[in-house]
């Protein structure tokens, strides 16, 4: 009764194919993800603006001190030296002094190529990230069109059942008569009774089977549970215009690494480029005054620096190498990953072939089991076949019916992979 009850407040809406994929594109917890990972590598990308951009840093420090060095500094950058401040009692044996600095840092890059070489890398692995999250909402695609052909062969299971039901339940009423006149023996109405029975556990279990792969679809779509959908039968969906043979090089995960290729070129770049000068400007505007807050005094120097790394303990080559291998390695997965797929679309391509030829064959296994059946039953009512015969062929022709929309369904998922698989990229 629980499980009635419960079956009852599952709601029931219509559903199609294109609303499946919009929902899924728009609310599915993966492209909000991946949404996301594009927008944390754009921002990583914006902090190396700081090659371009100047640094500028303000201060205020309150200091005291009796060393007689630090003490006569105090009164210097304050500028209130006197001459009675040079008498050696004072100089060397000075009473403590206070100092408020207030200070503005200022520094300018001017040329630095490696960090310049490391902002387009940065930019190489947000092209990476975009291209990945592309690749996501294609196979999310991939994922609501086979989940969607799941529910529609879930629904033709169902419907297969209750045709047998409604079937089963005239052969039993019609054997119940034979033997309640004594044409037919209890075992041939027990053997109905079982196979009535088996259908009622079928169908309940193909009712499950629809809930359990609405909540599938629910869940890709971003949507509550508990929710029936009621979809398009179950038909063969026409080849797309993937009629290549072969993979296509500008397709997104393709794209994607190799972005992150060039990344690794451009880092490689980054190190060898410490090994040019530096060039950066700096300055300083300073406020010293011996009372707090107060701001008597001010000086500034500025200026610009050359730097140049000539040996750092191999560090710099290191990297240079690290970078060289994991290029390297990028570049090997690249080519692996373009071998898979060309060797998944070679066995798609065949699967689609030879689901081409089984639809055709169970359409014709159904027509004839249907005829069978139908001249078994007629012949049954007349007690020319055993009770036994009928059964069989009433569960051969329920079994060739889910069998043609098996076949159906293979066809369709087996299309929906070869679209993923040849698909480019929309950029």
């Amino acid at each position: 009764m629980l499980l009635i009850a419960a079956s009852a407040r599952a709601q029931e809406v219509i559903l199609t194919l294109e609303d499946a994929l919009d929902a899924a594109l728009k609310n599915n917890k993966e492209v909000l993800v991946a949404s996301m990972d594009e927008e944390a590598a754009r921002t990583r990308y914006k902090q190396t603006q700081a090659v371009f951009l100047p640094q500028i840093n303000l201060s205020y420090a309150a200091m005291s001190s009796n060393n007689p060095l630090n003490a006569f500094g105090f009164k210097l950058q304050q500028q209130s030296i006197t001459a009675s401040d040079f008498n050696p009692e004072l100089l060397n044996s000075p009473s403590a002094s206070q100092n408020f600095l207030t200070k503005a840092e200022w520094k300018q890059p001017i040329l630095n190529m490696d960090i310049f070489q490391a902002r387009q890398a940065a930019h190489e692995t947000v092209n990476a990230v975009e291209f990945q999250s592309q690749r996501t909402r294609q196979y999310l695609s991939l994922e609501v069109e086979n989940a969607y052909a799941q529910l529609q062969l879930a629904h033709q299971a169902r419907r297969v059942m209750e045709e047998t039901l409604n079937t089963m339940k005239a052969v039993y009423q019609s054997t119940n008569n034979r033997f309640e006149k004594g044409y037919l023996q209890k075992s041939d109405l027990l053997q109905v009774q079982v196979q009535l029975a088996s259908t009622e556990t079928k169908l309940a279990e193909s009712k499950s089977n629809i809930s359990n792969a609405s909540d599938y679809l629910s869940l890709l779509m971003g949507a509550p549970s508990n929710t029936i959908y009621t979809v398009d039968s179950i038909h063969m969906s026409e080849p797309g215009d993937e009629t290549s043979a072969y993979i296509p090089q500008n397709r997104a995960d393709f794209l994607s690494m190799q972005s992150a290729v060039n990344a690794h070129d451009r880092m490689m770049q980054s190190g060898k480029m410490a090994y040019v000068p530096k060039l950066n400007a700096f300055g300083e505007y300073l406020i010293n005054d011996s009372e707090a807050l107060g701001f008597g005094s001010n000086s500034y120097f500025v200026g610009a620096q050359l730097s140049w790394t000539i040996f750092n303990g191999m560090a710099t080559r290191n990297r240079v190498e690290e970078q060289r291998i994991e290029r390297n390695k990028a570049t090997e997965q690249l080519a692996y990953r373009k071998e898979q797929a060309q060797v998944e679309l070679n066995k798609n391509l065949r699967q689609r072939g030879d689901a081409t030829i089984e639809i055709s064959q169970q359409g014709i296994a159904v027509e004839q089991a249907a005829e069978a059946f139908r001249i078994m039953r007629n012949r049954y009512h007349q007690g020319l076949v055993t009770t036994n015969e009928l059964l069989q062929a009433q569960s051969l022709l329920s079994q060739q019916r889910l069998n043609y929309a098996q076949a159906v369904f293979r066809l369709n998922t087996t299309n929906a992979y070869i679209k993923f698989l040849t698909i480019t990229s929309e950029k």
